[in-house]
């Protein structure tokens, strides 16, 4: 049965499921050196140029499972051994180039980076090639290609370049940590750092408080060979006290969202934490207009560790960038742990829980509106619902930015009064919440069963919604 998109995926799950099984077993520190050799027993590589760089990799893939590097504050990092197989990024003379007699590349390129053989066959001289792109406009073969490697092709925002060794170097400053390179990556050299030993410590060692696990309403697309509600049992069975669904935050965040809007008249959504990440970084000048409402995942929170104050949270979902979102001074008092569904998968598993086996538990915290948070457009429809609902009169134009780049050009045709719109719903992950980085899968299928997961919410008022 096919759990995950990318084998990539699946190596990644494997160490998570080694790491957690010591975990659980009070034997991690003893015996985490071990877990690549438990993953490539032999002494034949199975996927680099030797066994021991093989298991040097997977080394610093434990190590990401442990937390990562704790000097770099990004949840997004680089494996910089397992970065070594993509060619160089830039224009390249491919084979296709006849050595014809017109040199129309030479002509063109004003920094003289264009050279011939005796076989009049162009080279680009990378020391002092610009970038331009002239040489491949005019070249008649169309021999002049650019290279673009799978990370900086994945990374919109362009955080990502390339250090003296080749390896791909991340900048801090610009990414918004939404995993884009982490899911994009063929060889898996770009990872997100791992909690889930923090997680199965609050489950080990509760003392008197519960620990509470807040589901996105995204999981509804994910673990597709079982049913959703043998998923939240598989939950219980983990250890968690209360599963909640964040789809009851995203309705709180709906009312009031809708009041702040017609209030102030503009605002971009404050959901997505990727997206608020890229306004503050790409358009500060749009600052003003973030919503002040947290995000379903912090309001809900609050709200429960405000009505039980020993309480110990963990957000389940598809998001990487909710990982960096926990670590925000205003956030990290409410939300204790953060883990994606390929952890969650790994948890299962390290405690040999087949999900399939299991009797089915239901959630009704949320309303369908809550709960369509989960793909692009879910949003708007939301704010419009909660408008009518709260009886208040305002003209809703809602433009839904379905990836980062439609954010971008959303916001820069705001920042130019261009934009026709009142509202800007950003969802930097393609199709929203359920093309996150985190997920098992992604595809057209995960709206349609967020959409049917929607429908079936007992309660189809925003306002009807609450935790039960």
């Amino acid at each position: 049965m096919r759990k995950f998109d990318t084998k990539v995926q699946h190596l990644k799950y494997k160490v998570l499921r080694e790491v957690a099984r010591l975990a659980w077993n009070d034997t991690l520190l003893e015996n985490c050196i071990d877990i690549p050799k438990t993953i490539v027993p032999g002494n034949e590589p199975t996927m680099r140029c030797c066994v021991y760089k093989e298991r040097a990799i997977l080394g610093e893939r434990v190590k990401l499972a442990l937390g990562g590097d704790k000097n770099n504050p990004n949840v997004i990092q680089v494996i910089e051994i397992a970065c070594d197989e993509c060619p160089v990024s830039g224009y390249e003379v491919t084979n296709a180039c006849r050595g014809c007699l017109a040199h129309r590349c030479e002509d063109v390129c004003k920094k003289g980076a264009l050279s011939y053989d005796e076989n009049h066959v162009a080279h680009i001289d990378k020391s002092k090639c610009v970038e331009c792109g002239a040489c491949a406009k005019v070249c008649p073969y169309t021999a002049i290609v650019k290279r673009t490697r799978p990370c900086q092709n994945a990374c919109k925002v362009k955080a990502i370049s390339m250090n003296e060794q080749k390896a791909a170097l991340i900048d801090n400053n610009k990414c918004i940590r939404c995993g884009a390179c982490v899911y994009q990556c063929p060889f898996g050299a770009i990872s997100d750092k791992s909690f889930i030993v923090s997680v199965i410590d609050m489950l080990k060692n509760k003392g008197e408080g519960k620990v509470y696990a807040i589901v996105a309403p995204s999981i509804a697309s994910q673990f597709k060979y079982a049913k959703n509600g043998q998923v939240i049992t598989g939950l219980y069975e983990l250890g968690f006290d209360r599963i909640v669904e964040a789809a009851l935050g995203a309705d709180m965040v709906a009312l009031a969202e809708s009041r702040e809007l017609a209030e102030k008249g503009f605002l971009t959504s404050s959901c997505c934490p990727a997206f608020v990440t890229y306004i503050n970084s790409a358009f500060p000048n749009l600052k003003e207009f973030i919503s002040h409402n947290p995000s379903p995942m912090a309001l809900l929170s609050k709200h429960i560790k405000d009505n039980d104050k020993d309480a110990k949270v963990v957000f389940v979902g598809p998001c990487t960038a909710k990982k960096g979102e926990a670590q925000r001074e205003e956030v990290k008092p409410y939300v204790d742990a953060v883990i994606t569904f390929e952890e969650l998968q790994a948890l299962f598993d390290s405690r040999d829980i087949d999900i399939m086996t299991l009797e089915e538990t239901s959630l009704s915290d949320a309303s369908y509106y809550g709960r369509i948070f989960a793909r692009s457009g879910g949003l708007g429809e939301a704010v419009m619902q909660a408008l009518a609902e709260q009886n208040i009169d305002f003209d809703l134009k809602p433009v839904t930015c379905d990836g980062i780049e439609a954010c971008r050009v959303a916001l820069l045709k705001k920042s130019k009064n261009l934009l026709d719109g009142n509202f800007i719903e950003g969802m930097a992950c393609i199709g929203g919440c359920i093309g996150g980085a985190g997920c098992l899968t992604h595809g057209e299928k995960n709206k349609a069963e967020v959409d049917k997961y929607g429908k079936e919410a007992m309660d189809k008022k925003i306002s009807d919604a609450e935790i039960k």
